[in-house]
C-alpha cells in the first residue's frame, strides 16, 4: 500500500500522529481525524477517496515500522 502515499501525505500524518512531518491545512486536518477516528467500513471509504491518507494512517496505526517508512517517504525517498 506504501506506493499511494505521497511525501505530503507522509508528512501530514506524521504531524498528525505527533511523530515530525509538517500540518497540513483545515481540511486535511478534519480529514485525518476523520480516518483516526472511523470504523473499518467508513476507513476503506475514505481511503477510495483519499488513498494516499489511508495508506498512511494505515502505515502509523499498524505497521510496526510505519513512522520509519512514513519519515522515509517525507523526505522524498522510497520505503524499504
Amino acid at each position: 500500500m506504501d506506493h499511494a502515499i505521497t511525501p505530503e501525505a507522509a508528512n501530514h500524518v506524521l504531524f498528525h500522529y505527533g511523530r515530525g512531518g509538517y500540518q497540513a491545512g483545515s481540511f486535511t486536518t478534519h480529514l485525518l481525524c476523520a480516518f483516526a477516528t472511523a470504523d473499518e467500513q467508513n476507513f476503506f471509504r475514505l481511503s477510495e477517496a483519499f488513498p494516499e491518507y489511508g495508506a498512511a494512517v494505515a502505515a502509523i496505526q499498524y505497521d510496526p515500522k510505519g513512522v520509519t517508512n512514513l519519515t522515509i517517504i517525507a523526505q522524498g525517498e522510497v520505503a524499504a
